[in-house]
């Protein structure tokens, strides 16, 4: 194979010169074998690892309080890279992982929620820039994803597409399984088979849960990987929802870590760094940084919410736990197959750093901080449901103490791309046939952009010039495989910038210059202008943890570094840099696409896993659902139309053959206004009109409840949910998929029995007659084609 030229993807084919013969007969005739396209003779199995805002500070493989034993073993057979850097925030980390690019380059400056028109955060890799899947796959190797993607613009993100910006699209998996949002209920996920949905193949109550699955799957597709194909090397990528919130764990897990928290966490920092530098993964002169002031210390936070905060924590340590359990699982079944020893393994323990999205006290569920409706959640209210943190019932996330605390022994946390509290993360790279030391830490300078020329170099697989007939931009990573046997090595990364919603840093040989913006869990309030930022200065050899601050002391220093870090921000498409928050969630503001922008949209019976972006919004306004429905067999039941779930969400529904409306507020409260009779047989018009109450933002409002134009019943709600329903549930026409938004649906999944022709979402003033006539129906229906 080594005549193949490598560097045009697809590899052309090339027809061999020679005489054609008449008869295939002849003795003349002559053609050399077909032969599959193969991977370079050596290239290795790529497993690549990569769990969810998980701190520098959380696994104890890394000094920390969560037990981790399978990445210590890995760590032990392998190596521990001390100095491996992220964006500080998902969507950018997986983007630059997966093509070797700096985030802001792929066009993924921020998450795919609040993508702007802008190049740098459009959420739209450039096809110069080929991922990695996709340039394996194009060598020889299998693919798969499995777990989380959340690199889908979301204007992209419903049933019908466009999917090539899906993992098994442009993304060049052949196979994916997981969920395409930022998080997702782990007990109820919404799951996706390559571009179709699926649901889970067991119930809570049966034991199910997300990250098991996921590891199920990858066990399976990994073994008949072997078995079908033993020549042909793999790449698979596993991302598990673990560990970002919910934290979400079975209770036997999270017991086991009963107590292990009560004394805080300023105490807990103090025994990291303690152990980190027993490991050798921090230096001895490295200094336990300060606890900024907006981060309580435990000893001000409320003596009867600390039981609450400590089992916050001992849940998360269940959750970590547990997914190395399942890691451990996925390790075993390469190590049956014979094929551990040479797979190049990385497990990068985190996207980011620890999230301080769960603000100063947690949540039990956090839907109602995204909601703005935080303050509900007392010390008593939360004390209430202490036993039920972790279970299908609670939507939960820790303190942004305990996020600080697991970036031990840095400053800071998610969000915060400045410093490394919010982007360094431990590594492990574990491939024995290939890495002769074993059980040591590796101190070079690295990045995630430096994962995927490391995998190509392994691989003996050139960067490609052209991919799909596009010519290339270079990757911008470093390969880290200089590092594999050379712990003295001169780092060869050794100039970085960061940025996150204006939060901002530059490393360069050791030195660092960095400035934070904004704090993540504080929302509005007035922003400094980025000229009015003050910049700090570390030198990384004389305090590794960014403890003291030379900026006063070494003005000259601090400017050229300033300078370089504008040079870099010119070159990645960083510029303009985007702090604005609520208007970068408004499309129209921030320049991308919508999925729904009429006031009016026509659904038909069967549609279903439509995202909160596919359906019109009919937040903080009034709005009607109409449809058209018929049943000939016993009495209506199940829901017409559902958005949302049993965390937030509203559903129109049948009971007993009466029409139901339910709003679920962040499961505090369930509205439901019901018909005073039930429909009889036959085909019908069955309507709900929503009358806001205006004023404001999270009002309430009338509820009516109409059958062919009459009114059947009406009631009141009394708050709704400004800002949004779900972080991964969606909306759907004859059911209510994962979670269901009432509790009293009386068919699995509020499967509707009747048939359902059609169902309008108005929204604006309610139509007087309370009756939509056929040619009005089909007037709008052509007006949307």
């Amino acid at each position: 194979m080594s005549e193949i030229h490598r560097q045009i993807l697809p590899i052309p084919d090339v027809t061999r010169p020679g005489p054609v013969t008449y008869d295939a007969k002849d003795p003349e005739t002559s053609f050399p074998p077909i032969r599959p396209l193969m991977a370079p003779e050596q290239a290795p199995h790529v497993m690549l690892i990569m769990l969810d805002d998980v701190g520098f500070g959380a696994p104890s493989t890394f000094g920390g309080p969560c037990e981790t034993p399978v990445f210590d073993r890995l760590a032990r057979n392998g190596l521990r890279y001390t100095r491996f850097h992220t964006t500080a925030l998902c969507s950018p980390s997986r983007a630059a992982l997966l093509s070797g690019r700096n985030h802001h380059s792929v066009g993924m400056g921020g998450v795919t929620e609040i993508a702007t028109s802008a190049p740098g955060y459009n959420s739209m890799r450039p096809n110069t820039k080929a991922p990695l899947a996709e340039i394996l796959k194009l060598n020889g190797y299998s693919t798969a994803q499995f777990g989380k993607c959340h690199e889908v613009p979301v204007w992209q993100t419903s049933p019908v597409g466009p999917f090539g910006a899906w993992p098994t699209g442009g993304g060049g998996f052949e196979y994916f399984y997981g969920f395409i949002g930022g998080e997702t209920n782990q007990y109820d996920p919404a799951l996706y088979e390559g571009t179709s949905p699926v649901d889970p193949p067991k119930t809570p109550e049966e034991g199910y849960h997300l990250t098991e699955d996921l590891t199920d799957r990858a066990i399976a597709w990994v073994r008949q990987q072997k078995t079908l194909m033993p020549d042909r090397p793999f790449f698979c990528y596993f991302a598990p929802g673990a560990t970002h919130a919910p934290h979400h764990v079975p209770t036997e897990w999270s017991d086991r870590y009963r107590g292990r928290f009560d004394q805080g966490w300023d105490a807990i920092r103090e025994e990291i760094i303690a152990r980190q530098k027993e490991l050798g993964v921090v230096p001895e002169n490295a200094e336990l940084t300060r606890r900024h002031a907006e981060i309580p210390a435990w000893d001000e936070t409320p003596a009867e919410l600390r039981p609450v905060l400590a089992r916050q924590m001992e849940v998360y340590a269940g959750f970590l736990t547990h997914t190395d359990h399942h890691i451990g699982r996925l390790v075993a079944a390469l190590e049956e197959l014979g094929i551990l020893d040479d797979t190049l393994m990385y497990v990068i323990t985190g996207d980011n750093g620890a999230s301080a999205e769960g603000g100063p006290r947690g949540s039990f569920n956090e839907l109602l901080a995204f909601n703005g409706m935080a303050r509900i959640e007392t010390p008593e209210f939360m004390a209430s449901r202490i036993d039920k943190f972790g279970t299908p019932e609670a939507f939960n996330h820790y303190a942004v103490g305990w996020a600080h605390a697991m970036d031990t022994p840095y400053q800071w946390t998610k969000q915060v791309a400045s410093h490394w509290g919010g982007t360094r993360n431990g590594t492990i790279l574990h491939w024995p046939s290939r890495i002769r030391a074993a059980g040591e830490n590796r101190r070079q300078f690295s990045h995630l952009i430096d994962v995927a020329p490391t995998v190509l170099e392994a691989a003996g697989i050139p960067e490609p010039t052209t991919v799909n007939g596009v010519q290339q931009s270079p990757m911008e990573g470093i390969s880290m495989l200089y590092s594999f046997d050379g712990a003295d090595a001169p780092e060869r990364h050794d100039q970085q910038y960061f940025e996150m919603f204006g939060n901002r840093g530059i490393y360069h040989k050791g030195w660092s210059a960095v400035t934070k913006h904004r704090t993540p869990w504080v929302v509005g309030g007035e922003q400094l202008a980025f000229d009015d930022d003050v910049w700090e200065l570390y030198d990384g050899s004389a305090d590794p943890s960014q403890a003291h601050d030379l900026a006063s002391e070494m003005p000259d220093k601090l400017h050229d570094l300033q300078r370089l870090w504008l040079i870099e921000a010119a070159r990645h498409n960083v510029l303009p840099m985007d702090d604005r928050t609520a208007e970068r969630f408004n499309a129209e503001i921030a320049g991308r696409p919508e999925l729904s922008t009429s006031e009016t949209q026509l659904l038909y019976g069967g549609m279903g896993r439509l995202s909160e972006s596919s359906l019109v919004n009919v937040k903080n306004k009034s709005f009607s659902v109409t449809a058209e429905i018929a049943s000939t067999d016993g009495p209506f039941e199940g829901v017409i139309l559902a958005q949302g779930g049993s965390f937030g969400g509203w559903s129109l529904y049948t009971k007993h053959g009466r029409a139901k409306f339910a709003y679920n507020l962040c499961a505090l409260e369930i509205t439901q206004v019901e018909a005073d009779r039930p429909l009889p047989s036959g085909e019908h018009q069955v309507r709900m009109e929503f009358a806001y109450d205006g004023g404001g933002i999270g009002k309430g409002g009338t509820v009516s409840l109409y059958y062919d134009g009459d009114n059947v019943g009406d009631g009141r709600v009394e708050h709704t949910l400004p800002f949004i329903f779900s972080a991964d549930e969606t909306a759907d026409v004859g059911g209510d998929s994962g979670t269901p938004v009432a509790p009293d649906y009386n068919t699995m999944n509020g499967a509707f029995t009747g048939d359902i022709h059609w169902v309008q979402v108005d929204t604006g003033p309610n139509d007087a007659d309370h009756y939509i006539r056929p040619e009005d129906r089909i007037r709008i229906a052509m007006g949307r084609q």
